[in-house]
């Protein structure tokens, strides 16, 4: 019988999946690294926010990912130009590669734990099964490196080559989690009203206390704050936590699910895991009514 290959990793990543016995494993590997952030204080969250990369704009994990595997992929070549005959210029080249991906690695794999952690579901389990098979090829790789240092250059490269493999198959699933899983990406509704709508009535938002209203078929969060009526995008942009049932933390507004801040007054993401700034909206209040619109609207009409 004929099997595609993408059926045949479909069918093991199901099986990655279905391993609920590894549900205890994760549950106290992410309750440890969280403990290590919260043991840090002020300092640990600072590192926190650092390896989600809130401060780039952008996950921090999928930038560093890109060393080892260009570092890794051109030793796989190197390694193969210094096994033919006359080849052993490559050999330098070689090791000096597989020494990046090593350091790559270790920093990558340290911004992935971070993002990991606040996983759920089949991404959890499929980012765990990620994370082993990159921990595996970093200590083939490792172990190549040491090898090369101690002349064992034959059995540096075949330790090196099984580290690609393995390599290959853990960037698959980082693509599954990226693509298929949507983890990374931006879960945030960025459309809205260009005039201004009617969201709510004015006596019906308290103070300090966050409110939701659908327009047009998207989710804003009203809070009023100081007597100011501000409002975001409803769906958090990490990974679509509902900002309305969140609380209000002076002037930003905390995610119930996993606790990215956002300043009320423009969305941007003052901590982590977020790293897209939410949505913002601008507000009036006329006729009884908070009216919303996209932040920008009159500059994009005007030109």
């Amino acid at each position: 019988m004929d099997t595609r290959p993408g059926e045949l990793a479909e069918r093991a990543v199901r099986a990655i999946e279905g391993q609920d016995w590894l549900r205890p494993t994760e549950d106290v590997l992410q309750r440890a690294i969280a403990a290590v952030f919260r043991a840090g204080g002020a300092g640990g969250r600072l590192l926190k926010n650092f390896l989600h990369g809130t401060w780039l704009g952008h996950p921090l994990h999928s930038v560093l990912t890109d060393v080892p595997v260009g570092a890794w992929t051109a030793a796989f070549v190197f390694d193969r130009l210094d096994g033919r005959p006359g080849g052993h210029r490559w050999s330098r080249r070689a090791d000096g590669a597989i020494a990046i991906g090593i350091g790559g690695a270790a920093a990558a794999a340290a911004a992935g734990l971070t993002d990991w952690q606040h996983l759920d579901g089949a991404p959890r389990r499929t980012g765990l099964a990620h994370a082993a098979l990159n921990t595996v090829a970093l200590g083939l790789y490792t172990g190549s490196w040491l090898l090369r240092r101690r002349g064992a250059r034959g059995a540096g490269r075949t330790l090196a080559g099984a580290g690609f493999g393995v390599l290959i198959t853990a960037a698959y699933l980082g693509g599954r989690l990226v693509y298929h899983d949507r983890v990374g990406v931006d879960h945030a509704q960025r459309e809205g009203p260009e005039g201004f709508a009617r969201a709510v009535r004015d006596a019906e938002l308290r103070e300090g206390q966050p409110q939701r209203a659908v327009i047009d078929g998207v989710g804003v969060v009203l809070v009023r704050r100081q007597g100011r009526v501000h409002a975001l995008g409803e769906v958090c942009a990490h990974l679509g936590g509902p900002l309305a049932e969140g609380v209000v933390q002076e002037d930003a507004l905390v995610c119930p699910w996993h606790g990215s801040r956002f300043a009320l007054q423009d969305g941007r993401v003052l901590d982590g895991p977020a790293t897209l700034a939410q949505p913002c909206f601008e507000t009036r209040v006329r006729d009884g009514y908070i009216e919303v619109r996209r932040a920008g609207a009159s500059q994009r009409a005007a030109a």
